[in-house]
């Protein structure tokens, strides 16, 4: 793998699945306040969407907010997933982006191979450890509502094969995920697309001013240091009044009770709010997985990952500063 690029990204791959398609970016016209969060899966994508978005308003639009005017926001943060095929109409989705008042913020799962890149957009890339990747999406998947796999496999506009059931045993999941690639250039991630592969595109490119980096384990241990990062790194002055009051909004079980308090519903997952907000935390795969499995790990890690990009991916902040 490439370690740094001293060139700029360019889009070298397109992705095309079941539940990507990285095409569905052309039609994008950057303003030059944007940000873009990009994470593989499972990794703090939505935590990551609520804290920018509060970020962004601040408490404007909260019915409790003791302000004169409320900004009008997404119905949720999930609202503009641009690579997804099975998000609104894209004509639709592109309307209301360009409808957007405020400074927007839009999420991916694309690696930087498959994302059109531009300098003036912000762009928050969230790692996390793989092995707790797979243990979150092991129960994201396997909670997949019968009429989900329908509705992406089948779609007028598939491209390759449909997405296959989840395996009702974690430890076949493991094997196929750890160690087989859906897109013939990526070595993990099936049947998704690569989790290790995704990190390391960003990665080569971490010395670009407008990429900046935050793991997942430590927006767990330091919330309000890590928040104030992405502040500082999106321009935004904010308090520390404010900044406090953004960590316990976001917070894990918050978040889950206010989509319980809203119905709990989830369109995709069994088990609505309480299965997409599920443990949160990390190391769970410790009871799981096998010596024999974690080798599996060690040599796809070793075969995708330049060493400092998976020491930042087991360590986070711990190991930045020794990875570079």
């Amino acid at each position: 793998m490439i370690e740094r690029s001293e060139q700029l990204p360019q889009v070298t791959n397109v992705y095309q699945n079941h539940h990507m398609d990285s095409t569905r970016w052309d039609a994008y016209s950057p303003r030059d306040d944007d940000i873009v969060i990009s994470t593989s899966i499972k990794s703090g994508t939505t935590w990551a969407q609520v804290i920018v978005r509060e970020l962004i308003v601040q408490g404007l639009d909260r019915p409790d907010a003791d302000l004169p005017e409320r900004i009008p926001l997404p119905d949720k943060a999930s609202s503009f997933w641009l690579d997804a095929t099975f998000s609104r109409e894209l004509g639709a989705l592109y309307e209301q982006l360009e409808a957007q008042e405020h400074r927007r913020f839009i999420k991916t799962h694309l690696p930087l191979d498959g994302l059109p890149f531009y300098p003036q957009v912000k762009y928050l890339v969230i790692g996390r450890d793989a092995r707790d990747v797979f243990m979150s999406l092991w129960n994201h998947y396997a909670n997949y509502k019968d009429d989900f796999y329908q509705r992406i496999n089948e779609a007028p506009d598939l491209v390759g094969e449909p997405c296959p059931r989840c395996p009702e045993d974690i430890h076949v999941f493991w094997q196929s995920w750890i160690s087989q690639g859906w897109f013939d250039w990526e070595q993990e991630g099936y049947p998704f697309w690569g989790n290790m592969h995704h990190a390391q595109t960003w990665w080569n490119y971490r010395h670009l001013d407008n990429i900046q980096f935050f793991h997942y384990a430590d927006l767990l241990a330091n919330p309000t240091s890590e928040i104030k990062r992405i502040a500082d790194f999106l321009g935004i002055g904010v308090s520390d009044k404010a900044i406090s009051a953004i960590v316990r909004y976001t917070n894990l079980s918050a978040m889950r009770q206010r989509s319980l308090e809203a119905g709990g519903a989830h369109p995709i997952l069994k088990g609505g709010a309480n299965t997409f907000f599920f443990k949160g935390m990390n190391g769970r795969w410790r009871d799981i997985l096998s010596d024999d499995e974690l080798a599996m790990y060690e040599a796809t890690k070793s075969q995708v990952l330049s060493l400092a990009c998976a020491r930042w991916l087991e360590q986070g902040r711990a190991a930045w500063h020794a990875s570079d």
